[in-house]
């Protein structure tokens, strides 16, 4: 913690979000209406979502419906959705259409764009908390590397109307900001638990979205429907996507042969899948305590869902994501036995914070990559720039969820002996 830093704060209206006073006085007035103002029926959002972009093809591969409706059919029935939380997500899921229907444009008039080869990528998997955020930044600092953008990721691809009218200026980039500086209304204690930029480096999950198959989904709305189906499908699909998107991304930018690093907590769930679609992946999986993990998790995870649900009752969400940090870490034990172990590694958090530099000159020789001045300098200086703790902290306290911590420790147990995981205060 650095000592400009603001104090730590303990959010005490999880249950019940205060939204600023439009917000709720919105809420309350178009809550009666919501349903019948506000359509979320597939049909009417796929043909709304051709007419606005002004295209029709949404790709060879239909496997997004099954999950999209799915989703549909929890936003409408277990979401608890409030005025403003249906409409975002309506705006939501036309978004992620729009952003398949444009990217499956430019696939189409170039089809020489799946001949591009995605070769050795660099991919973090681990929890949110465990560090994947701060490592993935650190890594984007290298020339060598390549990443998506968050801006990039919230909308792959510019309309061809925005490309041919703007005046040089990429038009997501001010979308992004105003997106992030709305956020930081509603939710002013976000980036002390996870931080945004609009140009920096951010997490494929949000390509995952435009397939339906993402667990950003469970972050952001009440779903076990949608949970349910998610934890038995299979992910090739989803990641055959992914890999269509990179391949775009390099085709655009000339930049085959440079590796991408890439992070999600979604892999460690579905490491098969990652490993059929990228066979000559190196993989990186972070780790740290896993009952302060949950704790953080769950402050996390709740404090989300205000920009979207009326009420969230903790003790329901504490024992939802108390089982998926366990499905999670275990999910992630049995994929690795079906890994190569020569494409896999290890970061215990403590150990990392304590050098990252050694940590990231000893993840370079996993890579059999150069760890160039160049890479050295650029993050040192993007460590000095960013102290740990900067925006301020958050208490993380499980008996707010009625969670007991040491049945949770006695639970983890066995993965923090696989890892050598040590207990955190």
């Amino acid at each position: 913690m650095n000592d400009t830093a603001p104090a730590s704060v303990r959010i005490t209206d999880l249950a019940r979000p205060r939204l600023p006073l439009p917000l709720r006085t919105v809420n309350w007035l178009g809550q009666p209406w919501a349903r019948s103002l506000i359509g979320l029926d597939m049909t009417e959002l796929m043909n709304t979502a051709r007419r606005q972009a002004g295209l029709d093809d949404f790709g060879p591969d239909s496997s997004f419906l099954e999950p999209l409706r799915t989703l549909l059919f929890c936003l409408d029935k277990e979401a608890d959705l409030s005025f403003l939380g249906r409409i975002g997500a309506r705006r939501f899921i036309l978004q992620q259409l729009q952003n398949r229907l444009l990217i499956e444009d430019v696939i189409r008039r170039h089809p020489e764009i799946l001949a591009e080869k995605i070769e050795r990528p660099i991919i973090i998997a681990g929890l949110p908390r465990t560090g994947t955020t701060h490592l993935h930044s650190l890594l984007s600092q290298d020339q060598n590397l390549q990443y998506l953008a968050y801006y990039e990721l919230l909308e792959p691809v510019l309309s061809a109307r925005e490309q041919t009218s703007g005046n040089g200026q990429d038009p997501r980039i001010a979308r992004c900001r105003q997106s992030l500086e709305t956020l930081d209304w509603m939710m002013p204690y976000f980036q002390r638990m996870h931080e945004l930029s609009v140009e920096g480096c951010h997490e494929e999950i949000n390509i995952f979205t435009i397939h339906f198959s993402s667990m950003l989904f469970e972050n952001m709305y009440r779903c076990p429907t949608y949970r349910d189906w998610y934890r038995q499908a299979d992910h090739r699909p989803a990641y055959d996507f992914l890999k269509r998107v990179l391949q775009m991304f390099q085709w655009q930018r000339r930049s085959q042969g440079q590796r991408w690093v890439l992070k999600s907590p979604q892999h460690l769930e579905t490491l098969d899948a990652l490993i059929d679609t990228f066979p000559d992946a190196r993989i990186v999986q972070t780790h740290r305590d896993p009952v302060r993990i949950t704790a953080s998790t769950l402050v996390m995870d709740t404090y989300g869902k205000r920009m979207a649900t009326r009420e969230v009752d903790l003790r329901i969400n504490g024992r939802y994501w108390s089982r998926r940090v366990e499905d999670l870490l275990y999910g992630a034990m049995e994929g690795r036995r079906k890994l190569p172990q020569e494409q896999v590694t290890d970061v215990i958090f403590p150990e990392f914070i304590k050098d990252q530099i050694g940590t990231v000159e000893r993840l370079y020789r996993f890579f059999e990559l150069p760890f160039t001045e160049q890479a050295r300098q650029a993050m040192a200086a993007f460590i000095a720039a960013n102290p740990k703790g900067r925006h301020g902290t958050v208490d993380y306290v499980l008996e707010d969820f009625g969670i007991d911590p040491q049945e949770r420790r006695a639970a983890l147990r066995p993965y923090q002996t696989q890892y050598g995981v040590p207990d955190e205060e």
